[in-house]
């Protein structure tokens, strides 16, 4: 039997929840089935290829819904999770009770990790610290900025080598490694501690770039990575620059889309006012209340710098 998982590609939370449904699969429904991954991004063009459905058995985590018949399992937790109002509503009618859905969740693995428990009496004790550390990295749950970009414990540097690596295969050997081991233990694999190793040192020279390319203007950040060519980083960089700021906004590239990035300062000492992924629908993004992004086609940078500036004016005190 094969079983596909499709998850948030390059995302700490998507690996993790690969890594926990899978053990959850395998061990209540499918002990003899090989898995294969899938890692999905964000795109102007969102449509579910039915190709991408090829299992016996298909699922879905930490990714928006698809209608698709062969779509067994469903589970996310971001508040833009359908791509149109016809997506939610074929939802609602969803009858399986394999389909399910809850924004109040900072993480989708902790949110597997409940239902699983709850409704299907599944625990895995040894993955209770890979559980912990979705929910803190995915909830923004660090002590200080500080400790989000300096990347002292075992799960920030998988962090990088999720986010950052080249390609799915370094991810897929992640997931692999996370139903059994010890982020410690994950990291210290040759080939996974040789690419944080080049990545770290990347990670240090584009602090450098956003500092020199970043400004704040009535609690926002805002900086372009366009012509630098850098199409991620740490979200958390611009709070350690900037620390009395609320938001961020930036503009960044990448082979497969130009990206508008909006993001809240988790250490803010004011109250927050704004949903960032209620604005980020109106562009056609989405993600979380506290943290957003709007991902337009290749070369349209114009349109995304259009975009992040009325979202910089909104956001402004």
């Amino acid at each position: 039997m094969k079983v596909r998982v499709l998850y948030h590609d390059h995302c700490f939370d998507g690996a993790a929840s690969a890594a926990f449904v899978t053990r959850f699969l395998k061990s209540k429904f499918y002990p003899g089935a090989e898995f294969f991954y899938t890692g999905l991004a964000h795109k102007a063009d969102q449509l579910f290829e039915d190709s991408l459905f090829d299992g016996d058995a298909n699922a879905i985590v930490d990714f928006k819904y698809s209608t698709n018949p062969n779509l067994t399992w469903w589970f996310d937790h971001h508040q833009s999770a359908f791509l149109s109002p016809e997506d939610a509503e074929h939802f609602r009618h969803d009858r399986s009770g394999r389909k399910l859905f809850d924004p109040s969740y900072r993480s989708c693995t902790k949110f597997i990790s409940t239902v699983a428990r709850e409704k299907y009496d599944f625990e895995a004790a040894d993955l209770d610290e890979l559980v912990t550390w979705a929910d803190i990295v995915d909830g923004a749950l660090y002590e200080s900025a500080e400790a989000a970009v300096e990347m002292n414990a075992a799960a920030m540097k998988l962090t990088l080598v999720i986010e950052g690596s080249n390609g799915s295969a370094l991810v897929h050997r992640v997931i692999g490694a996370m139903q059994h081991q010890s982020l410690a233990q994950i990291i210290e694999h040759p080939d996974i501690q040789a690419s944080y190793c080049k990545l770290y040192q990347k990670h240090l020279r584009t602090i450098d770039i956003i500092r020199n390319a970043g400004s704040c203007d009535k609690g926002v950040i805002y900086f372009d990575l366009v012509e630098s060519g850098i199409d991620g980083y740490n979200k958390f960089i611009p709070y350690y620059l900037f620390p009395d700021s609320a938001y961020t906004v930036s503009v960044s590239t990448s082979s497969f889309r130009t990206k508008v990035s909006v993001g809240s300062n988790p250490w803010v000492r004011e109250p927050l006012k704004h949903n960032l992924a209620t604005i980020c629908e109106r562009y056609g993004g989405g993600g979380h209340p506290k943290v957003g992004a709007i991902s337009f086609p290749t070369g349209a940078v114009s349109e995304a710098r259009k975009a992040a500036a009325e979202i910089r004016e909104e956001l402004k005190w």
